[in-house]
């Protein structure tokens, strides 16, 4: 059964991510699609669910987000390209800027071409997260492995980021720093494939709350393109 709801009080893609969670820890709730842009939860269950509970789980009649029964507008449904049109645009950016700087070298060196791009992707990624760093520690916490136990590790794992594109940048000690990566993304991606095999429908926080990007296989690409990228430079030094 399908049943769709207002529901206000959301205003950026971590209050999705916090309803849609909060929603679905019901065990007679198979999946909820929560919308800041139509004011709207579309709520499919097994059996039937009152208001009331739905309210309570939200955090009672006090809570800035609040259900009710009604007609709400459409839902826009975007394409695949518009949708991850700004992970696609930020690859293609750091691609584009990292293979310049490396053909201007005598020689094109694919283990620089790739710590060039590692710098960049965490110094970006950083850079977003940082921007509302206490949205994407809430967002991160509804699927990581280890957020979901230690909250301050979302706050933690952006920092982290920043002074690993730092330390591809400048080079510090390479093992060092590729092996973090290395485990760093290899932890990341336990709770994103757990997300994407039960098909949770949850927004990715790999780009803070800026962005509104789904939990999917291009976020298991992402992560699994950082894992190997440093996993080969790890293995090229050995």
């Amino acid at each position: 059964m399908t049943y769709t709801y207002q529901l206000t009080g959301m205003t950026c893609s971590s209050c999705e991510a916090k309803v849609t969670y909060l929603l679905e820890s019901l065990p007679a709730i198979n999946s909820v699609v929560a919308s800041k842009d139509t004011n709207s939860a579309v709520i499919d269950t097994s059996t039937a669910v009152s208001i009331e509970t739905l309210q309570m789980k939200l955090g009672g009649i006090t809570s800035k987000y609040q259900l009710a029964e009604g007609i709400v507008s459409s839902v826009v449904t975007k394409t695949w390209l518009e949708t991850y049109k700004p992970l696609l645009l930020i690859f293609g950016y750091i691609t584009l800027v990292v293979t310049l700087a490396v053909w201007q070298q005598q020689s094109f060196e694919w283990m620089v071409w790739m710590r060039y791009f590692m710098a960049g992707f965490f110094l970006v990624f950083s850079f977003f997260k940082l921007l509302n760093l206490k949205g994407f520690a809430e967002s991160y916490a509804m699927y990581d492995v280890l957020a979901k136990k230690i909250p301050a590790w979302g706050y933690l794992y952006a920092f982290l980021e920043l002074l690993l594109g730092i330390a591809y940048l400048i080079d510090f000690q390479p093992i060092i720093t590729n092996s973090i990566a290395f485990l760093l993304m290899s932890l990341s991606i336990i709770g994103v494939l757990q997300s994407v095999l039960n098909k949770q429908k949850i927004q990715c926080a790999c780009l803070g709350s800026v962005f509104e990007l789904p939990m999917s296989t291009v976020t298991i690409i992402e992560d699994a393109l950082m894992i190997a990228m440093s996993g080969s430079m790890l293995l090229a030094m050995a």
